[in-house]
C-alpha cells in the first residue's frame, strides 16, 4: 500500500480523499493556488505545496507543477478527484513516465472513453445502443446547420471534451444552431483546450441514469447499481439519488451487464461511470442509449456509498496499489435510499446567476463528514451527511466551480430521504452570497419529484417563469404568523427592559396583526395560548432576540412528543421579519394591533423602471457586445455575452428599441448590476 499520496484537486473532493487516506494510514499532500491558500483541504493535508496563481489554467491544470510537487514531497501516487486533470491522458502518461501511480483507470481507457466522439464509435462497434447523431468533423456553422437539419430537431450540440454541463447547447431550430454553435466551440476551447463539437438527436422526455463501475487490475469488473441524475439545470446535475425510482431489477441487470461489457472492452479498472439516456416514454426501460463514460470519480458518488456500503475512494486507492476487489457482483446490495443535493453559489431568484463572494456565515445542519470506515458512517449523522470544502469567512471564488457543499441524506425509503433533505435544508445557514437552498427544498417537496416522474426537463417544465419560492398553503401562513408574533413579542419585551427606555409598567403587546402577502392574520398571545384569527394554535418554541434559527413544534401530544417540527431562519426587516423555511423566504409585516389600523395611510413607494437598462446580472467578463449606439434592437435579440464561472451567458433585449448609450466594451470585468447599455 502507498505511504503517501498527492491530491491533484481542491475543495470538497480534496477533503473527501484526504479523510479516507488518513483512515487508511496514508499520508497526504495538497497542492493549492493563491485563492486556496487558507482553504480547509490545505490545512487538513499532512503537507501542502503552492503551485501558482488563482486561475486553474496557471495552477491546477499544469501537470508539470503537480509532478514537481510529487517529487518534492515523495508522493508515490496521485488522486485526481474530478474535473481538472482527472481525464487527461497526457497527465496519466506523464505520471507513469516519472514512476508515479495514477489513482484512476489506464491511459487507454481514458483515451477511448474520454473523447465523446471516439467513445460513441467504440460503443457502437461493441453493440451498445447509441443516440443517432453526427460524430465526424464539423467544418463550420453552416455545416452544423446542415447536419442538424438532417438529424431533425431538437438536437444537442456538445463539446467533444466537455463535461460538467459546460460546452452544451440545445437547439430547437436552425436559428438556435447559428446562435449557439460558436459558443459551444469557445466554451470547449476555454475549458478543455479542445473546440471540436458533435451533434446528436435530443431524446424527448429523457431520463439521465448512470451506472457506477468498479474494476481491478486483475480483470474483475462490477457494477454498483445505478444513480438517477435527471434533475439538471443547463445540463448540470442538481439532484442525484440511488437507486432510481424508474429502474426495475430487470433493467438494472441489463444496463449493468452492458456497461460492464463496455468497460471490459477497454480494459477498464478503478471507479468509473457509464452515463445512459433513457426514454421516459418507454416504461419497459429497454430504450436506453450510451451517452458517455466518465473515467473518474463522480461528484455524486456518496449516494452509491450510502446504499451499498462501499467506499469508492478507498477502492480506487486499493486498486491503484494492485489489490484485488474483495467483493463479487453478488455482494453488491441496495440498502435503503440516498439523495444528494448540490448546494451552489447561485441565486435562483435571479435566474440562477452565479453568486461569488464571502461566506459571512456558514453553518451546515451537521458537521462535515468524517470517515470512520463503517457502512453506517458513510451515511453521516442520523442519515445526514455534508461533504464540503469551505469555511465561515472564506470566499467562493469566481475562478472555480460554484458548488459550496453536497448534502446527502439516507433513509429506509425514498420519502424518508426526501423528508430528511427538507429538514436539513431548513437548518442549513448560509449568508453573504446567493445560494440555491430554497430551490432544492422546493424540489424535494414537489409532487412530481415525490412521484418519481422525472426527466431532464423537470426544472424547465416546472419553473418556466423562473423560481419565486416554494408555494406555501394557508396552514403554513398561519404557522408563520404565530412564529412571527411570538418573535415580535420577545423583541418588545426586551425593549421594555432596557432601563430608561419605556418605563417599568409598559407590557409588550399581546395582540398583533401579521401580513403575509395579501393575507392578514390577527394573532393573540397569552400565558396559556396562541390564537390566529380566533383559532387556537398548538405551538412550542423558544426564542431569544438575535437568534437566527428557530425550532418550533406544532401539535405535539401532552408529553411533548411527536408533532410537526419546523425550523425557520429569522431575519429582521423593516416593520417585521423575513422567515425562511420549506423552500421560500416569506416577508411578514408585524405590527401591534393598535398601530396596524394606521398602515393604510402610509404612502407606497413605486420602484423605478429599469427595463430600459441592460445590466450585468452577475460579476463576470464581457465577452462580446453585439450592438452599438444608435442601433435598433428587437425583443429577444442577443445584445451581449457575459462569462462567469466558465459559462457564457447570453443577455437579450427585454423590449424593442434603440440603443441610447453604451457604457462597457468587450473585455471589461463587470460587477453585478453594472449598466452595460441604455435604451431610449
Amino acid at each position: 500500500m502507498f505511504k503517501k499520496i498527492l491530491i491533484a484537486n481542491r475543495g470538497e473532493i480534496a477533503c473527501r480523499v484526504i479523510k479516507t487516506a488518513r483512515r487508511m494510514g496514508i499520508a497526504t499532500v495538497a497542492v493549492y493556488s493563491d485563492a486556496d491558500a487558507r482553504a480547509p483541504f490545505v490545512q487538513m493535508a499532512d503537507e501542502a505545496v503552492h503551485i501558482g496563481p488563482s486561475a486553474a489554467s496557471e495552477s491546477y491544470l499544469i501537470a508539470d507543477k503537480i509532478i514537481a510537487a510529487c517529487k518534492q514531497t515523495g508522493a508515490e501516487a496521485v488522486h485526481p478527484g474530478y474535473g481538472f486533470l482527472s481525464e487527461r491522458t497526457s497527465f496519466a502518461e506523464a505520471l507513469a513516465a516519472e514512476g508515479i501511480e495514477f489513482i484512476g483507470p489506464p491511459v487507454g481507457a481514458i483515451a477511448a472513453m474520454g473523447d465523446k466522439i471516439e467513445s460513441k464509435k467504440l460503443a457502437k462497434e461493441a453493440g451498445v445502443n447509441v443516440v443517432p447523431g453526427f460524430v465526424g468533423e464539423i467544418r463550420d456553422t453552416d455545416h452544423a446547420v446542415e447536419i442538424s437539419n438532417d438529424i431533425g430537431y431538437p438536437v444537442m450540440m456538445k463539446a467533444s471534451a466537455g463535461g460538467g454541463g459546460k460546452g452544451m447547447r440545445l437547439a430547437y431550430s436552425e436559428q438556435d444552431v447559428r446562435e449557439g454553435f460558436e459558443s459551444v466551440k469557445r466554451e470547449g476551447l476555454n475549458s478543455f483546450g479542445d473546440d471540436r463539437v458533435f451533434i446528436e438527436k435530443f431524446i424527448l422526455n429523457p431520463r439521465h441514469i448512470e451506472i457506477q463501475i468498479l474494476g481491478d487490475k486483475h480483470g474483475n469488473i462490477l457494477y454498483l447499481n445505478e444513480r438517477e441524475c435527471s434533475i439538471q439545470r443547463r445540463h448540470q446535475k442538481v439532484v442525484e439519488e440511488a437507486p432510481s425510482p424508474f429502474v426495475t431489477p430487470k433493467m438494472r441487470k441489463a444496463m449493468g451487464e452492458q456497461c460492464v461489457a463496455l468497460s471490459r472492452a477497454v480494459g477498464y479498472y478503478s471507479a468509473g461511470t457509464v452515463e445512459l439516456i433513457v426514454s421516459g416514454a418507454d416504461p419497459s426501460g429497454e430504450s436506453f442509449y450510451f451517452l458517455e463514460m466518465n473515467t473518474r470519480l463522480q461528484v455524486e458518488h456518496p449516494v452509491t456509498e450510502a446504499i451499498t456500503g462501499v467506499d469508492l475512494v478507498e477502492q480506487m486507492i486499493r486498486v491503484a496499489a494492485g489489490e484485488k476487489l474483495a467483493m463479487t457482483q453478488d455482494d453488491v446490495k441496495i440498502d435503503g435510499w440516498a439523495i444528494e443535493n448540490r448546494v451552489y453559489a447561485e441565486d435562483p431568484y435571479r435566474g440562477f446567476l452565479p453568486s461569488t463572494g464571502r461566506l459571512v456565515r456558514y453553518d451546515p445542519p451537521v458537521d462535515g463528514w468524517t470517515d470512520d470506515g463503517s457502512e453506517n458512517g458513510r451515511r453521516g449523522v442520523d442519515g445526514i451527511r455534508v461533504d464540503d470544502g469551505v469555511y465561515e469567512g472564506g470566499e467562493v471564488s469566481m475562478f472555480y466551480d460554484p458548488m459550496i457543499a453536497k448534502l446527502i441524506t439516507w433513509g429506509e425509503t425514498r420519502d424518508e430521504a426526501a423528508d430528511l433533505q427538507v429538514a436539513a435544508l431548513d437548518a442549513f445557514d448560509i449568508e453573504g452570497l446567493g445560494h440555491n437552498i430554497d430551490f432544492l427544498s422546493a424540489i424535494m417537496q414537489h409532487p412530481r419529484f415525490r412521484s418519481g416522474e422525472l426527466t431532464t426537463g423537470f426544472i424547465a417544465e416546472e419553473y418556466p417563469e423562473g423560481f419565486t419560492g416554494a408555494p406555501a398553503d394557508a396552514a403554513m401562513g398561519r404557522k408563520l404568523s404565530a412564529i412571527a408574533a411570538f418573535i415580535a413579542t420577545a423583541h418588545a419585551d426586551r425593549a421594555r427592559r432596557i432601563e430608561g427606555q419605556l418605563g417599568n409598567r409598559l407590557s409588550p403587546p399581546a395582540d398583533w396583526v401579521v401580513e403575509l402577502g395579501d393575507a392578514g392574520h390577527e394573532v393573540t398571545l397569552s400565558q396559556d395560548a396562541v390564537t390566529v384569527d380566533g383559532d387556537a394554535v398548538d405551538i412550542a418554541m423558544e426564542y431569544t432576540p438575535g437568534q437566527r434559527l428557530v425550532s418550533a413544534v406544532f401539535d405535539a401530544d401532552e408529553e411533548g412528543e411527536g408533532g410537526d417540527p419546523l425550523t425557520v431562519k429569522v431575519e429582521p426587516i423593516p416593520a417585521g421579519f423575513a422567515l425562511t423555511t420549506r423552500g421560500a423566504r416569506h416577508k411578514l409585516r408585524v405590527l401591534p394591533a393598535h398601530v396596524a389600523r394606521y398602515q393604510k395611510h402610509m404612502i407606497e413607494k413605486i420602484p423605478p423602471d429599469m427595463s430600459k437598462f441592460l445590466v450585468c446580472p452577475m460579476p463576470g467578463l464581457l465577452v462580446s457586445l453585439n450592438v452599438g449606439e444608435g442601433d435598433k434592437v428587437e425583443q429577444g435579440q442577443p445584445l451581449a455575452v457575459v462569462e462567469a464561472m466558465k459559462m457564457e451567458n447570453i443577455l437579450r433585449a427585454e423590449k424593442s428599441g434603440v440603443v441610447k448609450s453604451v457604457n462597457a466594451k468587450a473585455g471589461d470585468s463587470l460587477a453585478v448590476d453594472a449598466v452595460i447599455l441604455e435604451m431610449e
